[in-house]
């Protein structure tokens, strides 16, 4: 079958292969026909080393398709089966499980150390136990979640991982309260999805910030009441807040001179949510003093920051109802074969999201 693949870490292109074969499947396992999958910067994040991935991998985690196969002891699952891939599964019994944090649950992690795949060179690993740029993927039965049929393929791999973080940053995490003040840094697929999942929970003003000019425009249509480039954000905060600072900043880029910038625009005792997936070299510094004076709640959110199934749900459900716009965050769409052209429109920021038809 054919697999886009890194063989090393650092690499800019992908190599589409057609000499893959999916590895590990068996008891609580299943195939998975992959139908579409969208480019995530996660996938990016990996390819250069800023995520941790061992590799020769094939990237892509936000994916949907069709089971062909079911392994001994899956329940509640079936050959035809329309699923999206949840990179995250909650295995039900650690204590963050206990706890209800399901998001935290660390089962899934474990999938990135085992190879989803083989050549004739040797195993290829998949990003975050996935690797959704691939015509077939072998997962645990818990990372396949059954879809309604109303529900497109592309529409499904979005909700898989983009969607569900930003939704669930501002809705889960947050909490925005209606009438509240947001400024949103970084305004990818992500990005445009918190700033849905904001206008959802009533905030007044939502300021888009972003360096490229076509995804400020798109912000202002997801529901940004402005859109500024970083150089104006000061401005915006001082017309806005006069000088006080947004109550809620998300920070969506993943680097600590963003998140720096976040920290400087919440007012006193509002809120910064950390959403983007950064380095680990990459270190945020604060002093004592402000940390305790300004009582600025951090809070980070991890995969939107709940229960995925039950965001998963929901996002569905507002989808259907109107009320937030998937198709239009798909604003390109490539074959497998024109992958490497995906990776362009994410560096470039001339997407926000590209859906790869598999």
């Amino acid at each position: 079958m054919r697999a886009a693949v890194l063989h090393e870490t650092g690499q800019e292109k992908l190599e589409v292969l057609d000499d893959v074969e999916t590895a590990g499947f068996g008891p609580g396992k299943v195939k998975i026909r992959v139908r579409a999958t969208g480019l995530c910067h996660s996938d990016l994040s990996a390819m250069n080393g800023v995520l941790p991935q061992p590799a020769p991998f094939v990237p892509g985690h936000e994916g949907a398709g069709e089971i062909i196969d079911v392994g001994d002891g899956v329940t509640g699952l079936s050959q035809g089966d329309r699923v999206l891939l949840c990179w995250l599964p909650a295995c039900g019994v650690c204590p963050a499980c206990k706890r209800g944090q399901t998001q935290l649950c660390l089962a899934g992690f474990m999938n990135a150390g085992t190879p989803n795949f083989k050549r004739p060179g040797g195993d290829v690993f998949g990003f975050a136990g996935t690797g959704t740029f691939a015509e077939e993927v072998v997962v645990d039965a818990g990372c396949a979640v059954p879809i309604p049929d109303d529900v497109p393929f592309d529409i499904a791999a979005l909700i898989g991982c983009g969607v569900t973080t930003g939704l669930g940053a501002a809705i889960n995490t947050a909490d925005v309260a209606a009438g509240s003040s947001v400024a949103v840094i970084g305004c990818g697929g992500v990005g445009i999805s918190a700033i849905q999942g904001a206008r959802l929970k009533g905030a007044a003003q939502i300021v888009a910030v972003d360096p490229v000019a076509s995804r400020r425009e798109s912000a202002l249509e997801f529901g940004a009441t402005e859109a500024v480039s970083p150089d104006e954000l000061a401005d915006a905060k001082q017309r806005i807040t006069a000088g006080e600072g947004f109550d809620y900043v998300f920070e969506v880029v993943g680097k600590s001179t963003t998140a720096r910038t976040a920290y400087e625009t919440t007012r006193r005792g509002g809120t910064m949510c950390v959403v983007g997936a950064g380095a680990m070299d990459d270190q945020l510094q604060f002093n004592m003093f402000e940390l305790f004076f300004d009582e600025k709640r951090i809070l980070p959110s991890m995969y939107g920051g709940g229960d995925v199934l039950t965001s998963y749900e929901r996002a569905i459900a507002l989808w259907r109802a109107g009320r937030i716009d998937l198709a239009g965050l798909i604003t390109h769409r490539v074959q497998l074969a024109e992958v490497n052209e995906a990776l362009d429109q994410m560096r470039t920021g001339v997407s926000l999201r590209t859906c790869i038809e598999i």
